[in-house]
């Protein structure tokens, strides 16, 4: 893959998981992540922090190119991670560590 700030994003992908490319696959109710990942950007636009517009004309321009692997209903949440690393709101370290220890409690449950 890549190094630098993004590396952590771009390890998260399931060497399993693949883009969907067929409606019906797209056509499914949402996870819980994923309401509460809309949640989260809907409080991100509304504080300033990024803006709902914004964060998807970046999503369709990432999500076409560096993220391009991603599964669709996957990619708002890495490149959410993404701007924010690039605003520097979030560090890669954090991040790291914020995702370990979700990782670690899911692992648990």
């Amino acid at each position: 893959m890549t190094s630098g700030p993004y590396e952590i994003l771009l390890h998260t992908l399931d060497p399993e998981s693949r883009r969907e490319s067929t409606l019906p696959e797209l056509d499914r109710k949402p996870d819980p992540w994923e309401s509460s990942m809309q949640a989260t950007c809907e409080c991100l636009s509304w504080r300033g922090a990024l803006d709902n517009l914004e964060r998807r004309h970046v999503e369709d321009a990432l999500g076409e190119t560096i993220y391009h692997d991603f599964p669709v209903r996957t990619r708002s949440v890495v490149v959410t991670a993404h701007t924010l690393m690039d605003r520097g709101l979030i560090a890669p370290e954090e991040l790291r560590a914020r995702m370990e220890v979700i990782r670690a409690r899911w692992h648990r449950e």
